[in-house]
């Protein structure tokens, strides 16, 4: 196998454990909250949206030493030893206890962190300049599948089910563990890429691994804070705490909403992995169709984002009058309420297409203002964008523990509304910045 077809088959088989572990972990947050009402034992006391909190906030602060760990142990055992706490989080739904959900939640925020820094480390190794763009294609793509499979899986296992039993739950989970270990195990496939040192450069090891942990410490420490007070980057912060915000809504709270309404009868608890499905048509249609409208598009990224908050706007408006209030923090039981509709199951549906287009018009446009803004050093600016949404993202999760269903649209409708300004702000100064150097906007 030439050393070209060697790189291509790594991407691969990295995108397809990335898919069978995400299938698994995506179906599991997706569903989390519902499971955990319909538990008998009363011994149990954890919250699905405790145990994401928990997750999104210990990711973040793990961003900050991922890098010297995966330098340290390697991408690919980094990957396996992160997989394998994937799993152990998922196994916990086997037979639930609390102790052992919050510790699981702890342990998986710092693999989450380790698992994606070794994942751009195996994506950059495996690429050159003229790869690059099709390999995180090829990997983008198994990743967003993972959004079909794992909830197609729950729409047909819960079909007719009002209350999910014991037998239920552990069938899906047992599966879901299986699934997140298969990706796991695959990760050795992974071939290494064959060592070309001299024997001075074998001795000189140690110092380069030195040297790599003292720059992503520079990078993701001090860089990052000085960049932070930026002014691009202080308005860019609003965009990018709203899309924290809509990734909770949208991949845990909007399903356990779905799962509580009495009145869509026995396909209440199919219809959350029906949800997943269409959020997930509606990701990969937006993040092609814009990925592709932006190499020649001569407006700019402002229509798009433009049209992410009107989708966005329109699906909560919706939700606000198809779903119950006490949707998000029903109990067992479900509930029997009406809102200003009669529950629709197209409606519920359709909005679930809404949100996840409307997600990839804000995060498509980011990630492209970003890598615009910051082209010549990069890693500081993409990593407080992820910790500033993954913050968002733990905050909102904690909090859809108390809020009513209203209060959750509502901060979300005001955040995206000035996210929205201040993107469009940045977004006029870049292109101002353009024109004067003599730039055509269209290059952007």
């Amino acid at each position: 196998m030439s050393p070209e077809s060697k790189k291509l088959f790594n991407i691969i088989i990295l995108g397809i454990s990335f898919m069978f572990i995400f299938t698994a972990f995506q179906t599991c947050g997706n569903i989390a909250q519902t499971v955990i009402t319909n538990l008998n034992n009363t011994d149990f006391h954890g919250s699905g949206y405790t145990s994401m909190s928990i997750i999104y906030g210990v990711f973040s602060a793990s961003n900050l030493v991922s890098p010297s760990v995966v330098a340290i142990v390697g991408p690919q055992l980094s990957m396996v030893v992160s997989g394998i706490f994937y799993s152990l989080y998922i196994a916990v739904f086997i037979q639930p206890a609390t102790w052992a959900f919050y510790t699981a939640s702890v342990f998986i925020g710092i693999a989450a962190a380790v698992l994606w820094t070794a994942q751009g480390n195996c994506l950059t190794v495996n690429s050159d300049e003229n790869t690059i763009g099709r390999n995180s294609g090829v990997f983008w793509a198994l990743l967003q599948s993972s959004l079909f499979f794992g909830n197609l899986y729950i729409y047909f296992a819960w079909q007719g089910k009002t209350h999910i039993s014991e037998s239920d739950r552990r069938t899906v989970f047992i599966a879901l563990t299986v699934i997140s270990l298969v990706g796991t195990v695959l990760f050795f496939l992974i071939r290494k890429q064959e060592d070309t040192k001299t024997p001075g450069e074998e001795d000189s090891q140690k110092e380069v691994l030195n040297s790599v942990i003292n720059f992503y410490y520079y990078v993701f420490t001090e860089k990052s804070i000085k960049l932070s007070f930026t002014k691009e980057i202080l308005l860019l912060s609003v965009t990018t705490a709203y899309t924290g915000l809509v990734l909770t809504f949208f991949s845990g709270v909007y399903g356990t909403c779905i799962g509580a309404v009495n009145r869509f009868g026995s396909e209440e608890k199919s219809l959350i992995g029906l949800s997943g499905i269409f959020t997930g048509v509606g990701e990969i249609l937006g993040g092609g169709l814009f990925g592709l409208l932006s190499k020649n598009n001569r407006f700019g990224r402002n229509p798009v984002v433009m049209l992410g908050i009107i989708v966005h706007f329109i699906a909560f408006y919706l939700i606000f009058f198809n779903m119950p209030n006490d949707a998000p923090i029903a109990p067992m039981e479900g509930t029997d309420d009406v809102a200003y509709m009669i529950p629709s199951k197209e409606v519920a549906i359709f909005c679930s297409f809404l949100l996840g287009l409307g997600d990839s018009c804000f995060n498509t446009q980011l990630l492209s203002i970003l890598g615009f803004l910051y082209s010549e050093d990069s890693a500081p600016a993409f990593a407080i964008f992820k910790f500033v949404q993954s913050i968002c993202a733990a905050v909102a999760y904690f909090y859809s523990n108390y809020f009513l269903l209203q209060w959750q649209l509502l901060i979300m409708v005001v955040v995206g509304f000035f996210g929205t300004i201040t993107f469009f702000t940045v977004e006029w100064e870049a292109a101002a910045a353009l024109v004067a150097r003599g730039s055509d906007y269209s290059s952007i």
